[in-house]
């Protein structure tokens, strides 16, 4: 069986790695074992994986809730064109709340990703 959704990785420029990518090539092997499942159970589930695993923010921005090596690690996302799943951004949690730049960041990267591409677009892109 398929999975339902898929996860791309966004950069705000196309000939760029995106900051996620970079974020998981820089951890030990253990720990990007430990991303990379979390991602597929994200894949597989979509928006019904539930919490400790992820939650939303707001206006549609999720996050991906990971520990490592004793850090929070936070991945956000959000959905769109049916199927799809965009990563935009991740950091280390050092507070009870999400800061606000990176709810923004995600907000900008989300709605410039928006402008950029359709839905056949990305099709296209990971075909």
């Amino acid at each position: 069986m398929s999975n339902k959704w898929k996860v791309i990785y966004y950069s705000e420029n196309e000939k760029e790695v995106s900051e996620i990518e970079l974020f998981i090539e820089s951890k030990d092997e253990r720990n990007q074992a430990k991303i990379l499942a979390w991602l597929e159970k994200l894949e597989e589930l979509g928006p019904n994986l539930p919490r400790p695993y992820a939650d939303i923010l707001t206006d549609g921005i999720h996050e991906l809730r990971i520990k490592l090596s004793g850090n929070q690690v936070r991945i956000l996302y959000f959905f769109c064109f049916k199927n799809f799943i965009i990563l935009t951004n991740q950091f280390v949690k050092n507070s009870d709340k999400v800061p606000k730049n990176e709810i923004n960041k995600a907000k900008k990267r989300r709605d410039n990703f928006l402008k950029s591409y359709n839905e056949k677009d990305l099709k296209r892109l990971i075909e």
